[in-house]
């Protein structure tokens, strides 16, 4: 046989195989980047949560303030950022870091997740130093 038809007989022998690689990987790759996504969604999350408490727990630091202030404050500043019903709970109470005098607001939250794996509640804290007044 000469090389051209050795070569054509090769090529006709591949045919096809990229549409079989295609189906193979194509769900893989999918599955990869959803669970980017779903890390990066969740790391958002995390970051407007912790965001959020410790913007109220500042709010409820300030002198003459209140806890329902900082719990006000947290829930308005979430509706902001990610939108009503984010957060399942919102706390705010005195507490002693160090024997210093904080204010401390827990935000409970609805994980939103793509699949079944992973925590379904995330639960954040925010602190902030009294003011004395």
């Amino acid at each position: 046989m000469t090389r051209t038809v050795k070569r054509n007989r090769r090529l006709r022998e591949d045919s096809g195989n990229s549409v079989v690689e295609f189906a193979l990987v194509t769900p893989i790759l999918l599955i990869v980047v959803l669970a980017v996504v779903q890390v990066i969604l969740a790391l958002h999350v995390r970051s407007t949560l912790t965001a959020a408490a410790a913007e109220g727990a500042r709010a409820a630091a300030l002198a003459g303030s209140s806890l329902t202030v900082g719990e006000r404050r947290t829930r308005e500043v979430l509706d902001e950022a990610i939108g009503g019903g984010a957060a399942t709970s919102v706390s705010a109470y005195r507490a002693r870091m160090d024997q210093v005098p904080v204010i401390r607001v827990r935000v409970t939250a609805r994980l939103p997740l793509l699949g079944l794996l992973g925590p379904e509640a995330l639960i954040v804290d925010g602190h902030a130093i009294v003011e004395r007044g």
